[in-house]
């Protein structure tokens, strides 16, 4: 058991959940994330220039057998390893009252010392291929994203800009009406500059709960891809989100769409009854039903190789970080 009197743990173990939506205040939305992202832990002052000292580990403290330490660490590398400031220590790997549960506890701070360290705490299932962070179940082990990108290359049909292979492959998920998908559009830019071997596919999750016209917007995107391919979606989801505003009403949303889908080249009478045809309702709900899946709940997501990275309030540079670093993880030249 860890003593009380380990002065980083004490009453009081954060969750990867809970240190990953801190981690990325500037989202703007509730959000779960596969990967684990970087805590957040309480500035000092004045600010150290050296690492944690982090507290040797007590060999008491690992009394499960599974996960060992070198899987936890295998598991952060991949979670953690695009940033090269970031520091840890397994503190402990905890048999449970429930058999094949292991509770482990990982230290954390970063090597300029300029952020006081946290601990964080997660339970490992018996399976060993996923953890419990808070109140979500994420994927675990060396390559935790193995699952969702099969299931991305398998599945994911929207319209697609930059190569036809698969090897590296994001995949957006996002909503004509969110805001955030707006703002987000200016790093997949930049992302398709920068990654001209990436293969970057647009996939319809419109929040239909908070998002009125967001499924319209979707199936009119499906149809023109249809009816004119994926530059004319690309089009199409420019003047959209340029209109945004419009879609706050039926009539307004009408005028934007048909707008939208006349700049694209298309026919908007066409592409009207196409949207409402059940097909289009379905392909639209296949693909939200692929966001459930992979247990997203906000917009705008980036998929790289399967690796969850929410876009809204990261900065450009750590969002190509993570490209860098999961395309380097699967063996893909640059």
């Amino acid at each position: 058991m860890i003593r009380p009197s380990d002065r980083f743990i004490g009453s009081r173990v954060a969750t990867l959940a809970a240190l990953l939506v801190m981690s990325l205040s500037a989202i703007h939305a509730a959000a779960q994330q596969q990967v684990p992202a970087a805590p957040a832990p309480e500035v000092s002052a004045p600010a150290p220039s050296a690492p944690p000292a982090f507290p040797k580990p007590d060999p008491a403290n690992f009394t499960a057998t599974s996960p060992t330490k070198d899987d936890v660490n295998a598991f952060l590398q991949t979670s953690w390893g695009y940033d090269d400031s970031r520091v840890w220590q397994v503190q402990a790997i905890l048999k449970t009252q429930v058999e094949g549960y292991s509770k482990v506890v990982v230290l954390v701070g970063d090597k300029t010392g300029k952020q006081k360290a946290s601990a964080l705490g997660f339970f490992v299932l018996p399976d060993g291929k996923h953890i419990i962070a808070g109140d979500e179940i994420l994927a675990f082990g060396k390559d935790p994203y193995k699952d969702a990108r099969a299931m991305l290359q398998q599945k994911a049909d929207g319209p697609y800009k930059g190569a036809a292979a698969k090897d590296l492959e994001l995949v957006e998920f996002a909503d004509f009406q969110c805001p955030h998908c707006k703002e987000a559009q200016a790093n997949m830019d930049k992302i398709a500059v920068d990654f001209p071997k990436a293969r970057i596919v647009f996939q319809n999750y419109p929040l239909v709960r908070i998002h009125s016209s967001a499924a319209l917007a979707a199936g009119y995107g499906v149809c023109v891809a249809k009816m004119g391919g994926s530059s004319a979606y690309l089009q199409y989801a420019s003047a959209v989100y340029e209109g945004q505003d419009g879609l706050s009403t039926p009539d307004g949303a009408t005028l934007t769409l048909n707008s939208a889908t006349s700049k694209a080249g298309q026919d908007p009478v066409k592409v009207a009854a196409c949207a409402a045809s059940p097909e289009t309702k379905t392909n639209v709900q296949n693909s939200i039903k692929l966001a459930e899946d992979l247990n997203i709940n906000q917009t705008p997501v980036l998929m790289v190789n399967g690796r969850m990275v929410p876009l809204g309030g990261i900065p450009y540079e750590t969002i190509k970080q993570i490209i860098e670093f999961q395309a380097k993880l699967d063996g893909i030249t640059l």
